[in-house]
């Protein structure tokens, strides 16, 4: 059996939240996609970050930050921390666990084409039930 990769586990056609959007759009953009975290990219569509939803209580809110005037981009950290959608199942694991994160965007070349997150990951491994455990931690 061939090993899996990000892309076969991955959450395909991800949406970018625009680096000069702002942060309440990509509020708006996570509820509607019911989704925790979302790539920024910036121009010619190139990934910049990541913004998660605590990101924007605790960057934004927390802060007392009006959402409608901070721009999204702004809430980037540093490079953004990527896998390469042939990338086998064990350097997935192994760069969330580097890095401290539980999503990732995935890249083919250059192109952002769908984000892995740490659900998906567990439901990829043999024990069905750490996979629906962490599904259902990971979910609203």
């Amino acid at each position: 059996m061939p090993t899996k990769t990000a892309r076969d586990i991955m959450t395909g056609g991800a949406e970018c939240v625009r680096a000069h959007g702002t942060a309440l759009d990509a509020a708006r953009k996570l509820k509607e996609l019911k989704v925790g975290a979302l790539p920024i990219c910036g121009d010619n569509n190139r990934l910049i970050g990541v913004v998660t939803d605590r990101d924007l209580v605790v960057k934004v809110l927390g802060e007392g930050l009006d959402p409608a005037e901070v721009e999204a981009g702004t809430l980037a950290q540093g490079e953004a921390v990527t896998i390469g959608a042939d990338d086998p199942m064990d350097e997935v694991f192994a760069t969330m666990t580097e890095h401290k994160v539980r999503r990732l965007p995935v890249i083919d070349g250059k192109d952002l084409v769908g984000m892995v997150a740490l659900a998906d990951v567990a439901r990829s491994l043999d024990d069905p039930e750490a996979g629906r455990l962490l599904e259902a931690l990971s979910t609203d």
